[in-house]
């Protein structure tokens, strides 16, 4: 299980960091929304190696949720950003389809299925 933390600090800072920096420092995205999803898709398939039911689940899930949210609260703040719905809604969709992923998939995550 230490890869699993060691992956999931390690993209939830990258993602951090990417969303708060100045828009002018980024490239050119052709499709943010994209970049949104998989984001959050990854980190939540990442959280639910590290669970062991389905209570600890909502609670990851729940925090990327917020975690979501408050990026696009400050990217209200920084200059050339601004909040989104689409990208909040894209992070949520994300998380949404890595739940779906553990009932496709179960024997990647038994950590969650014991």
């Amino acid at each position: 299980m230490q890869w699993e933390m060691f992956a999931f600090i390690s993209a939830t800072l990258f993602l951090i960091a990417g969303c708060v920096v100045p828009a002018a420092w980024l490239p050119p995205l052709p499709n943010d929304k994209l970049l949104h999803f998989a984001a959050f898709a990854g980190l939540s398939l990442l959280a639910m190696r590290l669970v062991n039911n389905g209570a600890e689940l909502a609670v990851w899930l729940l925090a990327l949720f917020l975690a979501g949210l408050g990026i696009e609260i400050i990217q209200s703040v920084d200059p050339g950003r601004r909040f989104c719905w689409k990208d909040l809604a894209a992070n949520t969709a994300g998380i949404c389809a890595a739940l779906i992923c553990i009932h496709v998939a179960p024997d990647f995550f038994p950590s969650f299925f014991g």
